[in-house]
């Protein structure tokens, strides 16, 4: 059958193209895609080319196909997995598969396996490694977000504070303590920020900076701090660049104490060194976002390493269980990634939205691949609504629900463009 999708052929080269997929073996699975939201990570591999890790060196002959926080349903089942997936299922799924210690990951290595696609071919070590899952939320686009949220999730769950006297780990972040998230006003971070105040780890406060008032802003009317405070949870939002001495104003948030858990949600060296400045005693630092220089490095005070007890690590991706986690918090009404999301467009839009994906103000770029339209901003719909009616009620659809693209709003699209599930 044939498909069409986004390739990526070498550095910054993405092409929409259709070509003829095989068919399935018996151990593959033939799927739907619906819906991808586009990470900057795929930027990265775009801008990497055959340096990314992740990617073959052979793309400028066989091209992979880009996007991994993707979602649909299942069309074809191989004889293997029959009595497991059923056609018509919906599905989630988690590209870190680290199949037998392999980087290989959809949207990254495959050719035929990615999330920019019309149909894609799900290979054995998918199934395998139980990365194929059921996704029983009210939507197509909650699916593709629970990827990116379990990627916080996981770093969650990496956090770790010691016990002086055994030398014990103690998983997670401090119960009670301080969390600062630095550059948190982003897609990413709205995603820590819902955890940390919904999630399973009673943190008392949570500071999340950023230099950016309109960012500011919108992270505030989207995630308030009244919402956080239901929760038992101080929520304060800092503009660091307003602040004559950074350092020690955020200290002064905490009166002195400092951070027990730090988040870095943006690969900037002085962000990463104001972050390592602020810790508390016993501090963690998690250098959460990815850069794409494989050079990148920051100065760390190794001295409050040794007397503080303060430690750093990283993450990347998340597991089974972060994502498993993450679609139950987004399905039960716990956590909602709408939040996330700012920009809406078809298959059409995705190769150029990539390849400019930081020049885009805004959050998550969600994209439907059965269909072709722009990148449209959430909130520009309304000024469409003269050429195209269908974008009038679109728009009082959107502010209808606070501005977020929502359920209702998929369910209007996928019939507008006549996309069958």
């Amino acid at each position: 059958m044939k498909t069409k999708a986004v390739r990526m052929y070498g550095e910054m080269d993405l092409r929409l193209e259709e070509f003829e997929l095989p068919e399935i073996g018996d151990d593959e699975i033939l799927a739907k895609i619906v819906s991808d939201s586009i990470c900057m990570s795929t930027y990265k591999l775009a801008k990497q080319g055959k340096k990314h890790k992740r990617a073959p060196q052979d793309i400028d002959v066989n091209p992979i196909i880009t996007g991994h926080e993707f979602a649909g349903v299942i069309v074809k089942v191989g004889k293997k997995w029959q009595d497991q997936f059923k056609p018509g299922m919906r599905f989630a799924q988690q590209p870190a598969l680290n199949y037998k210690g392999s980087m290989a990951s959809p949207g990254y290595s495959y050719m035929y396996y990615g999330g920019d696609t019309e149909y894609c071919i799900f290979p054995h070590e998918t199934m395998e490694c139980n990365a194929l899952m059921p996704f029983d939320g009210d939507s197509f686009y909650k699916a593709s977000l629970g990827e990116p949220l379990s990627c916080s999730i996981g770093a969650f769950h990496a956090q770790y504070h010691t016990s002086r006297h055994d030398y014990q780990h103690i998983m997670g972040p401090k119960e009670g303590g301080n969390m600062i998230i630095m550059g948190g006003c982003g897609p990413m971070g709205l995603g820590a920020i819902g955890y940390g105040i919904a999630g399973p780890y009673k943190i008392g406060k949570i500071v999340v900076t950023d230099i950016d008032d309109a960012k500011i802003a919108r992270a505030k009317e989207v995630m308030p701090v009244e919402f956080a405070a239901e929760h038992g949870v101080e929520l304060v939002y800092v503009n660091t660049a307003k602040m004559e001495d950074p350092k020690q104003g955020l200290l002064d948030i905490t009166d002195g104490h400092g951070y027990d858990d730090v988040l870095i949600y943006i690969p900037v060296p002085s962000v990463c060194e104001l972050a390592n400045s602020v810790m508390a005693f016993d501090g963690c630092l998690s250098f959460f976002s990815g850069p794409s220089d494989k050079n990148f490095s920051a100065t760390i005070n190794l001295y409050d390493c040794h007397y503080n007890a303060t430690h750093i690590m990283g993450t990347t991706g998340g597991t089974n269980e972060d994502l498993i986690e993450a679609n139950e918090l987004i399905a039960s009404g716990k956590i909602d990634p709408s939040v996330m999301v700012t920009h809406v467009g078809g298959i059409d839009s995705i190769a150029e939205t990539t390849l400019h994906l930081p020049e885009i103000p805004g959050g998550k770029k969600l994209a439907y691949t059965q269909f072709d339209m722009p990148m449209t901003a959430i909130d520009d719909f309304g000024k469409l609504a003269e050429k195209d009616p269908f974008f009038k009620e679109l728009d009082e659809c959107c502010k209808a629900h606070k501005g977020l693209w929502n359920p209702e709003a998929e369910k209007m699209i996928l019939t507008h463009f006549g996309v069958e599930i």
